[in-house]
């Protein structure tokens, strides 16, 4: 079938809205008809060739939500008709990270995902003739993407997927990181460094733990603002001083847990200082520019306190983001604050611009004929 795509053809250059090819799919696999994608700072930072793993040409766009319209040959899990949200972070629930509560890193399909190959190391995207790759495992800039089964939840058919499609990253990273990942305890102090789309999201995880006070740091006085909505109780500009203000804050202890959602090296050696000596959880889901590490004085760790990643919140796709957007149909969450712009898939550039102008939250792609 012939669809619609947003194509990144060379890095640091413009997407190009072109017409492709998309091949039907094969066993184990999926078509969507997308409804809305979010615009992530992943895809931005993989066109602007800072990834280091990136690859070219590719059809970006990971944060989708859709419905299935056909599926191959021994999909049981999702059928014509279901509403669904696209996973770069799949969940086989066979291999052994899959049936490990400890993490949500599926090894079922990584290594071809990783190359930007379906599980049989193919693609079903091309333009005359020539394959192109599917990012993520996803390519939801486009019309309709092929993907496999185990990369896509199942959700309510009531929930908006406009709304839905930001729990197919930013906001269940965010919301996971909290929930999940570090497991805040209730009546506990947390620090949130950043309040863009991840930044928020661990804002509102953390109040749904009951976290007792969330202070949340970021330069934007607008942000902030959001924050606050939230369920952030204190919100503090970025002027430098946010370690020496949280631990003042704290009797000098440091945050029982503090997270870094803003990919600035300099800000993840603050979260580290800002954390409580003893116990203290430091987790980091920014993602850092190429090259860059990350220098922790041994002292802070020997101190108590300790320093984890997060991926996709350690959020086990299938099984929890349905959950995550039963929080949002249920009245716990807030999302409508966090859609700034919705603009059609011709625009995607113009997104991409306003991101880097910290204009708003989220942009999100609005298909045709939706």
């Amino acid at each position: 079938m012939k669809v619609r795509a947003a194509v990144l053809e060379q890095f640091d250059r413009p997407l190009v809205v072109q017409e492709l090819d998309l091949a039907e799919p094969r066993a184990g696999e999926a078509l969507v008809r997308l409804v809305a994608c979010g615009v992530c700072h992943t895809d931005m930072y993989t066109a602007s060739g800072a990834d280091p793993s990136g690859y070219a040409p590719t059809v970006l766009g990971h944060e989708g939500a859709g419905v299935v319209e056909r599926v191959g040959e021994g999909v049981e899990s999702v059928s014509a008709g279901d509403h669904v949200v696209t996973l770069f972070s799949p969940q086989c629930r066979k291999c052994v990270h899959c049936l490990d509560p400890r993490t949500n890193l599926c090894l079922a399909i990584r290594e071809q995902q990783n190359r930007g190959y379906l599980p049989d190391g193919t693609t079903r995207l091309s333009h005359e003739g020539e394959p192109i790759r599917h990012f993520m495992g996803t390519s939801t800039f486009c019309e309709y993407t092929v993907m496999p089964e185990i990369a896509l939840a199942k959700i309510d058919p009531e929930a908006p997927l406009d709304r839905a499609c930001l729990f197919a990253c930013g906001l269940s990273t965010g919301l996971g990181a909290a929930m999940f990942t570090a497991g805040v305890t209730p009546g506990s102090t947390c620090a949130v460094f950043g309040a863009g789309m991840v930044g928020l999201g661990v804002v509102a995880g953390c109040r749904l733990r009951s976290a007792e006070r969330i202070i949340c740091v970021d330069p934007s006085a607008r942000r902030l603002a959001l924050a606050r909505g939230q369920g952030a109780t204190d919100c503090w500009d970025a002027d430098g001083h946010a370690v020496e203000r949280i631990l003042e804050a704290t009797g000098g202890a440091g945050a029982d847990y503090v997270f870094e959602a803003t990919g600035l090296v300099s800000v993840m050696a603050e979260a580290v200082q800002a954390t409580r000596m003893a116990w203290g959880l430091c987790t980091i889901i920014g993602v850092a520019g190429k090259g860059e590490t990350l220098e922790i004085v041994p002292r802070l760790l020997i101190t108590g306190r300790r320093v984890c990643g997060s991926s996709f919140g350690g959020v086990k796709g299938r099984d929890q983001v349905p959950e995550l957007i039963d929080l949002y149909m249920r009245g716990q969450l807030h999302v409508d604050p966090f859609i700034s712009h919705r603009m059609p898939l011709h625009e995607v550039n113009s997104a991409f611009d306003l991101m880097a102008a910290q204009d708003g939250i989220r942009s999100v792609l609005m298909y045709d004929g939706v």
